[in-house]
C-alpha cells in the first residue's frame, strides 16, 4: 500500500510535520528567490519568486481549512522580524486549471497531477540583494538522470524535535523516469513530473511543498516540490516534483 506525503504543513496522510532532512543550513540570504507561504504568520509551504508580483508553488498548498494569506520574501529566519523581510498579501491564487477543484480520495491519481500554482501578489516585491527573481527556463526540455540538483525549505527537520526556523538546503540526484514510474505506477506522469532518488540521508520532507528544485549548477528552476513516500527519508520511493519546463506554456499565459 502506498503512503503519500503531500508536503505541505498539514499532509493528507496525517504524517508528522517536517522539512528538509539531512542537508545543512543555507548561508543567510543566499537564496533570495525563496518565499515562505503563510497563514496568520505561520509557515505552511515554500515557493519561488518568478516575477516581482508572482510566486510559483504547489497547488495542493491552497486546499486547507484556512486560506493562504501572505508570502514572506527576503527571509532567512522566518521566526524573526528581519529588516530584509517583505510580507506581501496574496491577491489571487491561480492553481493549474486541470488540478482538482474538489476534494478527492487521497489515493486518487488526479491529486498528484497538475499540482502547480501561481500566486498573484497584491503589490510588487521590491527587488534588492535580499529579494530577487529566479528566471524561468527558456525552453521545454528534460534533464538527464544522475544530474545533481538542490532543494531548500523551512520546517522541522527531525520529527518531534521542534521547528527549525532558518532555511535549510539539501542535494538530491535526479532518477530515471522508468524507475519513478515503476515505483509510483499510475501516480507518476513522465511528462509532468521528474523525481530524485533519496539515499535516506538528505532530501525534502513535509513543510517543503512548493519549494524549488534547482539544477544545472544552480541556474535552472527545473521543478516544484510535490510529494514523496512516508516516512520521507525512506529510499524506497523517489521524491517527486512538478517539472517546470512542461508547464511553461501555462505559466507564460498567466504571466501575460
Amino acid at each position: 500500500m502506498l503512503v503519500f506525503l503531500l508536503l505541505s504543513h498539514l499532509s493528507l496522510s496525517g504524517a508528522v510535520q517536517s522539512g528538509i532532512f539531512g542537508g545543512h543550513k543555507a548561508k543567510p540570504h543566499s537564496r533570495p528567490y525563496m518565499a515562505s507561504l503563510q497563514i496568520r504568520g505561520e509557515h505552511v509551504c515554500g515557493g519561488v519568486l518568478i516575477r516581482e508580483d508572482f510566486v510559483l508553488t504547489a497547488a495542493h498548498c491552497l486546499y486547507r481549512s484556512d486560506p493562504l494569506d501572505s508570502v514572506v520574501l527576503g527571509a532567512h529566519d522566518i521566526r524573526k522580524q528581519e529588516e530584509s523581510q517583505q510580507r506581501i498579501g496574496i491577491f489571487k491564487p491561480i492553481p493549474h486549471p486541470k488540478y482538482p477543484k474538489k476534494t478527492l480520495k487521497n489515493d486518487d491519481p488526479r491529486n498528484r497531477e497538475h499540482d502547480i500554482m501561481l500566486l498573484k501578489l497584491k503589490t510588487k516585491a521590491t527587488l534588492n540583494k535580499f529579494v530577487t527573481v529566479f528566471k524561468l527556463p527558456k525552453k521545454y526540455g528534460k534533464m538527464r538522470a544522475g544530474e545533481q540538483c538542490e532543494v531548500a525549505g523551512w520546517g522541522e527537520r527531525v520529527p518531534g524535535k521542534g521547528p527549525e526556523s532558518v532555511l535549510y538546503e539539501a542535494k538530491v540526484r535526479l532518477d530515471k523516469a522508468a524507475n519513478c514510474k515503476n515505483k509510483w505506477k499510475e501516480y507518476y506522469d513522465q511528462d509532468q513530473m521528474t523525481c530524485s532518488v533519496s539515499d535516506g540521508k538528505e532530501g525534502f520532507c513535509q513543510g517543503d511543498s512548493g519549494g524549488p528544485l534547482i539544477c544545472g549548477k544552480g541556474k535552472i528552476l527545473y521543478g516544484v516540490t510535490a510529494y514523496t513516500g512516508a516516512p520521507c527519508n525512506t529510499p524506497e520511493y523517489p521524491e517527486v516534483y512538478m517539472r517546470v519546463p512542461h508547464f511553461l506554456p501555462w505559466i507564460k499565459t498567466v504571466l501575460g
